[in-house]
């Protein structure tokens, strides 16, 4: 005796749409893990011997506040420079040319560096070809 299996549509729906609700349970479970504990970022060394005033090898609330505080205030005072030497519109934001005008000064300012780095070893490398007397 032979069995037909017939293949029926609506099946065969429900099978892939029991897939990606499986997949999209296994994803939201794996996210879920992830946000539950929330990883602290260790600190450096610098970071610690400067803001841990109790010692105990980790910022607790107070000294975080501090060690943030202090992280804004210095990203606050490298934008107002920036802002300074090339907005200059002075809008307070540095539009497209400006973002331009920052980079090239930038690549100017380190293909000085390159040069003279450049300058400074070929010096060296003549210098000690030279014959001693």
């Amino acid at each position: 005796m032979q069995i037909t299996v017939m293949k029926n549509p609506a099946i065969s729906t429900l099978r892939g749409a029991l897939c990606v609700l499986v997949a999209v349970c296994a994803i939201t479970v794996s996210r879920a893990d992830e946000t539950k504990a929330p990883k602290e970022k260790k600190v450096s060394a610098a970071v610690l011997k400067k803001y841990d005033l109790n010692k105990d090898g980790v910022l607790d609330e107070t000294e975080k506040a501090a060690w943030l505080a202090d992280k804004e205030s210095k990203s606050a005072g490298a934008m107002a420079k920036r802002l300074e030497k090339y907005d200059a519109n002075k809008d307070g934001k540095l539009d497209e040319s400006e973002l331009a005008a920052e980079k090239a000064a930038k690549k100017e300012i380190a293909d000085q560096k390159k040069a003279a780095a450049e300058k400074k070893k070929a010096e060296k490398e003549a210098a000690a070809m030279e014959p001693t007397s």
